[in-house]
């Protein structure tokens, strides 16, 4: 399928246009239509992102049922169903499977769904466009979730030395560790403490902050000001917890940063015009949201 042309600046559907699915549940907070719809308007491309709210129980028989459809490019993959559309599909990527999770789906010629996951590779590729190099270093991700997997396992994919893995449900890391090390058996992993002194990256890869008063993921008087500390949550772009790194005089880079990096990754993934993270940020038609938003 080629999406089809038409007159830049404006979103129109017609009988060409392809649709990406974006589908989680809830839907009010979604920030991807408000992103790549703008982006598709301003150089005139026929396909649209439509939000579509599904619960848990009926995501199964309607992700297989979505990709029938003869316009379907693919789908963009949200909470709570990042984890279960592993079991659906008939290939995932090496980086999906250590994720443990899935956020982007599309058909292949044959009829087989293909899933990959783009969060890790988003914040990757924000940290290497702030001079960050991932290649050699130590990093602690503190979160063993959706997010937090994709991320170690993105840093492992990009060559990290050591990874430390952090979460308040030890068996999540633990697990998390198996996995990174089944693909990358040479990497140094180690779990069960959330210190941050002596590494050249920490992450946040947790939910802590989207809600105020929450506590901060490390203890941040333990942090060097030589490390350089990542945020995945967007509830504001200075967290509370980038606040007291930057305090202590660390670089940083904010949440939004993981989701406007991730799309043109997705682009290339369905096959659509790739763009340039500031690019999207100029175009995009973001408003302030409910509780911080979902990619």
């Amino acid at each position: 399928m080629n999406a089809r042309p038409f007159a830049t600046g404006s979103l129109r559907i017609d009988g060409d246009t392809e649709l990406i699915a974006h589908l989680g549940f809830p839907t009010h907070a979604f920030k991807a239509p408000l992103i790549y719809n703008p982006y598709f308007a301003s150089i005139g491309l026929n396909a649209v992102v439509v939000p579509m709210g599904c619960r848990p129980e009926s995501f199964p028989t309607l992700l297989r049922s979505l990709f029938q459809l003869e316009n379907i490019r693919g789908a963009l993959i949200t909470m709570p169903h990042k984890v279960s559309t592993l079991a659906l599909l008939d290939e995932v990527t090496p980086t999906a499977e250590v994720a443990g999770s899935c956020n982007a789906v599309k058909r292949m010629p044959d009829g087989r769904l293909l899933g990959d996951m783009f969060d890790g590779e988003g914040f990757v590729r924000g940290l290497l466009r702030k001079g960050f190099r991932v290649a050699g270093s130590r990093a602690l991700v503190v979160g063993s979730g959706g997010v937090g997997s994709a991320i170690a396992a993105s840093l492992a994919a990009a060559g990290a030395r050591e990874l430390a893995l952090y979460d308040v449900q030890a068996a999540s890391a633990q697990a998390l560790a198996e996995r990174l090390l089944a693909r990358h058996p040479t990497l140094a992993v180690r779990t069960g403490h959330n210190d941050p002194a002596g590494f050249d990256l920490v992450v946040n890869g947790t939910p802590l902050g989207m809600a105020a008063g929450d506590p901060l993921p490390i203890d941040v008087e333990r942090l060097q000001p030589a490390t350089f500390v990542g945020e995945v949550v967007m509830r504001a772009e200075i967290t509370a917890f980038l606040s007291a790194a930057q305090a202590r005089g660390c670089r940083i880079q904010i949440g939004s940063d993981m989701l406007f990096e991730q799309i043109p990754a997705y682009l290339e993934f369905f096959g659509l015009p790739s763009v340039t993270a500031d690019r999207l940020r100029a175009v995009a038609q973001l408003r302030a949201q409910p509780h911080g938003g979902s990619a």
